[in-house]
């Protein structure tokens, strides 16, 4: 597992992002852990989170010139990520959207940077539904840009319907929908080797193993 996959789900830990137990889902299913990256909530944790996003984006070769941050937990990570991208030498733009379109002021649904001629990276926590990801995807294209890819914390690799086959989960399905790259600061596969070799965690491996042996995804 590389680095920036262990550094991440350390600080998920530490900051209670990461919990384990018994979690009641939107689908339904009773899952055995969280995340909440809204529990990145210091200019510390976020700057750290930005630095596992940035390592991840990089080793995967992506190209873009903006990074877009859907509303509302992409908002701060895409500007925590700007931040560590400008200490790394490279100023990017950064655009955000607004759950409702301003009647007046400036107006609209976009706030931040121009999307035209931009090859734009969306910045989010998760796909769940991927409802938020593809209302993001509809506004970029509207507004001129392109999208480069999909970043995200975590891919729970879980399906999102158990009849279909292939057995995609939802990070999967919105790539192969709209023919984009996603990539994941780290995913449960991450996660489980993880817990493999964390002594607190151990005790937690069989119920995350037997949740992904029922609900994981064909990858």
């Amino acid at each position: 597992m590389t680095d920036h996959r262990t550094r991440f789900l350390q600080l998920a830990l530490e900051a209670d992002a990461l919990r384990f137990g018994d979690f009641t889902l939107k689908s339904g299913r009773v899952s055995p852990y969280f995340f909440n990256a809204g529990r990145f909530d210091s200019g510390s944790a976020l700057a750290g989170l930005a630095r596992c996003y940035a390592d991840a984006i990089e080793a995967a070769g992506l190209e873009f010139d903006l990074l877009f941050g859907p509303a509302y937990k992409g908002i701060p990570l895409a500007t925590a990520l700007a931040c560590e991208f400008a200490a790394r030498g490279r100023d990017l733009p950064v655009a955000f959207n607004r759950k409702e379109a301003k009647a007046h002021g400036e107006g609209g649904m976009l706030i931040g940077a121009a999307l035209a001629d931009r090859r734009v990276l969306i910045v989010d926590d998760v796909i769940t539904a991927g409802t938020a990801i593809r209302e993001a995807l509809g506004l970029i294209a509207e507004a001129g840009g392109t999208i480069s890819g999909i970043a995200i914390a975590l891919d729970r690799q879980e399906i999102v319907d158990e009849q279909a086959t292939p057995r995609r989960s939802a990070a999967q399905a919105v790539a192969w929908a709209h023919r984009v790259p996603v990539v994941a600061v780290a995913t449960l596969g991450d996660l489980l080797a993880f817990a493999a070799q964390n002594a607190t965690l151990s005790g937690e491996r069989e119920r995350l193993a037997a949740y992904r042996a029922r609900y994981g995804s064909d990858d």
